[in-house]
C-alpha cells in the first residue's frame, strides 16, 4: 500500500479492476504521503481526511458492483487547484480576501470528474487568484519544488504540480491564464496541459482573466493525460465561451505513430536568455522526434516579441473588473468602516497581497478614461495578431514545438523583489493563451548540476489535442523521463 501513489491512474485503474487493492488504499497511500513529506512540500493548503476516506468506500462499492467499465476515474484521487469549486470545500484561492468561503456549489469540471468516479480530495496552494510564475505570492505558504526544496515549483499552479512530482496525488486540476499550468509542470518535471479556449468548461473557476483562463489537468503520463481531459472535455450551457465541438476519445490518438506530422520551430523562441541546458535538452527532444517520423522545419512567429506586453496588459484589465466583486459585502473577509467606500478599501487592502494590488491597479489605469485607447485597444489588436501568426503556422504545420521554460527552477526570493524578471519567466507560454490554442509541457530532460527537470512544449491547432498528445506521447514512450522521481523521501 505504502508506493500506491507513485502509480498513475492507468496503473491504479488496472490493480483496482482486478481487485488487487482498493480505492481505500489507494486513498490512504496518498494521505500517508502528505503527511510524510508535506511539511515540507507545502503542496496542500486542506485537506478533509474523512470526506475523502468516504469518497473511496462509495468508489469501493461501486467497483464491487461492477462500475469499473463505465467509469474511468473510478476511485482513483484527484487533489484539486483553490481556484476550482467543489461544494462544501474551501474556496479562498490562497487569499486572505475569500478567508472562511466555503463553496455551495461544484465546478462543472468536478462534476463530470466526480461523475467518472474519481476521489477529489484536497485544497492545493497557488499565487493569490492565479497571479504568479512561482507560488510565492500565496497569503499563506510558499511551496517547494520536490527536486530542490530551496525553489520554486512554478505557478501559479505551483500546489498542483509538486503535488503530482512528489506522489501526493494520482493527478491534479489546475488552470492556466499564461502558462500557470505548463510552466509548473515543466519545472516539477510532471505533464501539464492547457486545452483549447472553450474546451473545457470554466464555470466554477474564479476569473483572473476570462478570455485567458483554462482549465486543464497535471498527470504524471500522456495516457492520463488523455484520460483525464475525455472526462472534463465537453459543451456546458452554464458556460458561454464553452464550444460545441465533439470531444473525441484522446486515448485512441496515442498509438505511436507521428510518421509524417510537421513540426514547426519557431526561430523567436531560441533566444539568448535561453539557458544552454534547457536549449540543448529541446534541441535533443527535437531531433528524437525526428527520428520517430515527424518532420522539422523552422518556422516563424514574427510577432512574439509583444506578447508579455500584451498579455501583462489584457490580464490586468481583465483582473481589474473580475476581482471588484470581492468587496466585503457578499462573501470573505469584511473589515468595517464609518461608511461603505472605507469598508471597501479597507477589505480590500487587508485582503489582497502585493501582486494582486500591482495587477488590479495596472489593470484599472490602463481601461482609465484617456489610456484606453492607447493601452487596452491596442493590445486587442495586437493580440489578433499574435493569434494570426499561429493561424498562419499552422497551414503548414501539424504542431509546434518549443521549450516551455526559458531556465529550469530558480530559487526561492531569486525574483520575487523583480515583477519584471519574473514576468518573463513565461516567455514562451503566454502567447498560446492570446491565441487560445492548446499547449501540453512534459518532461524532456534534467540539468546537471543540481538535477531540475526541464519541460519540452507543444502547442495544437485549436481543438487539435489529439494531434500534440499523439507527439508527446510517441515521444514519451522512448525517453526515460517520465520514470525519474524526486528525491524527497
Amino acid at each position: 500500500m505504502s508506493t500506491l501513489n507513485q502509480l498513475t491512474i492507468s496503473g491504479l485503474s488496472n490493480l483496482l479492476l482486478r481487485r488487487e487493492v482498493s480505492a481505500r488504499e489507494a486513498m490512504v497511500s496518498c494521505l500517508e504521503r502528505v503527511q510524510q513529506i508535506d511539511d515540507k512540500v507545502h503542496a496542500f493548503l486542506s485537506i478533509d481526511n474523512e470526506d475523502a476516506l468516504a469518497q473511496a468506500d462509495v468508489a469501493d462499492q461501486a467497483i464491487a458492483n461492477g462500475g469499473m467499465a463505465e467509469l474511468p476515474l473510478l476511485g482513483v484521487p484527484i487533489a484539486i487547484k483553490d481556484v476550482l469549486a467543489v461544494r462544501n470545500q474551501p474556496l479562498g484561492c490562497a487569499s486572505n480576501i475569500l478567508a472562511g468561503y466555503r463553496s455551495p456549489f461544484d465546478a462543472t469540471v468536478i462534476e463530470k470528474i466526480k461523475a467518472a468516479g474519481a476521489v477529489v480530495f484536497g485544497r492545493l496552494n497557488m499565487d493569490e487568484f492565479a497571479m504568479g510564475s512561482s507560488t510565492e505570492n500565496s497569503a499563506f505558504v510558499t511551496t517547494r519544488n520536490p527536486w530542490d526544496l530551496s525553489r520554486v515549483p512554478g505557478g501559479s499552479s505551483g500546489g498542483s504540480a509538486a503535488a503530482v512530482a512528489a506522489d501526493e496525488c494520482f493527478a491534479s486540476l489546475g488552470s492556466d491564464t499564461g502558462g500557470s499550468i505548463r510552466q509548473p509542470a515543466a519545472l516539477c518535471g510532471c505533464v501539464g496541459l492547457k486545452p483549447t479556449y472553450g474546451r473545457v468548461s470554466r464555470y466554477g473557476l474564479v476569473a483572473f482573466a476570462s478570455s485567458l483562463d483554462q482549465i486543464g489537468p497535471f498527470t504524471k503520463d500522456i495516457q492520463d493525460s488523455a484520460l483525464l481531459l475525455n472526462a472534463i472535455s465537453g459543451l456546458d450551457p452554464r458556460d458561454s465561451t464553452s464550444v460545441p465541438e465533439p470531444v473525441p476519445d484522446y486515448t485512441k490518438a496515442l498509438d505511436g505513430n507521428i510518421k509524417g506530422l510537421k513540426l514547426g520551430l519557431p526561430k523567436e523562441y531560441m533566444i539568448d536568455g535561453l539557458d544552454p541546458e534547457v536549449k540543448t535538452a529541446v534541441q535533443n527532444a527535437v531531433a528524437q522526434l525526428e527520428k520517430l517520423g515527424a518532420e522539422v522545419v523552422e518556422i516563424s512567429l514574427p510577432h512574439t516579441d509583444y506578447a508579455a506586453a500584451t498579455y501583462y496588459i489584457i490580464a490586468p484589465a481583465e483582473a481589474s473588473a473580475n476581482l471588484a466583486r470581492f468587496d466585503g459585502i457578499r462573501y470573505g473577509t469584511r473589515v468595517d468602516g464609518s461608511d461603505p467606500a472605507e469598508l471597501y478599501s479597507r477589505t480590500r487592502g487587508n485582503g489582497f497581497g502585493p501582486e494582486v494590488k500591482r495587477r488590479i491597479i495596472l489593470g484599472t489605469y490602463v481601461l482609465s478614461s484617456g489610456y484606453y485607447d492607447a493601452f487596452y485597444l491596442r493590445a486587442q489588436k495586437v493580440r489578433t495578431l499574435i493569434r494570426e501568426d499561429f493561424l498562419k503556422a499552422f497551414q503548414t504545420v501539424d504542431a509546434i514545438v518549443t521549450p516551455t521554460t526559458p531556465t529550469a527552477a530558480f530559487k526561492v526570493g531569486e525574483k520575487s523583489a523583480d515583477p519584471l524578471h519574473m514576468y518573463l519567466s513565461d516567455i514562451f507560454t503566454i502567447s498560446c493563451n492570446l491565441a487560445g490554442i492548446c499547449g501540453v509541457s512534459l518532461p524532456c530532460g534534467f540539468t546537471k548540476n543540481p538535477q531540475l527537470p526541464i519541460g519540452l512544449q507543444l502547442l495544437g491547432k485549436p481543438f487539435g489535442e489529439e494531434t500534440i498528445l499523439k507527439l508527446a506521447h510517441a515521444y514519451e514512450q522512448v525517453s526515460p523521463w517520465r520514470h525519474q522521481k524526486p528525491p524527497l523521501r
